[in-house]
């Protein structure tokens, strides 16, 4: 037999949770958790892209090895993605439109860059990590594609959704 939960039982959760920080429930659950959800998901981001600034060359190199051509135009668009679309999921403002560009391009690097099918030993374990860490980022990048970086985003109105 199915259980439906009553009006008295929904939210439970969200609502001990932010009772017990001392808070609403509607900020806790659509400003500070998507707010930390885009932070935790664009740190990666801030990094790759710091990666590609500092460490150009190395960068290069790797591509290559992958077997890329026309690394340095590629190479180029990966650094403004990452870094706009870090700027737009940490502010808020444009995350949504930001959030599937940045998606598809996680899934060409990830196939691209990190197949661990074609490799063996230690090295296709690292990029198998780096393939699936990749997949949750993306799933992360599909929930503010579709329901949008919550009420603290630059440029938001303030009035309700």
């Amino acid at each position: 037999m199915e259980r439906t939960l009553g009006d008295s039982q929904r939210g439970v959760g969200e609502s001990t949770l932010s009772s017990l920080m001392g808070v609403p429930p509607e900020w806790f659950m659509r400003g500070l958790l998507p707010l930390l959800a885009r932070l935790a998901i664009s740190a990666e981001f801030v990094i790759a892209a710091l990666g590609k600034t500092l460490g150009w060359s190395g960068q290069a190199a790797y591509m290559a090895s992958q077997g890329m051509t026309i690394i340095v135009p590629l190479l180029a668009a990966a650094l403004v993605i990452e870094a706009v679309g870090s700027l737009c999921l940490i502010s808020g403002f444009k995350a949504q439109p930001a959030a599937p560009i940045m998606f598809v391009y996680l899934g060409i690097v990830s196939v691209r860059l990190h197949g661990f099918w074609h490799m063996t030993g230690s090295i296709a374990g690292a990029n198998q990590t780096h393939f699936f860490k990749n997949l949750g980022m993306m799933g992360g990048l599909l929930m503010i594609t579709v329901y949008g970086p919550g009420r603290w985003a630059v440029g938001r109105s303030s009035s309700p959704a």
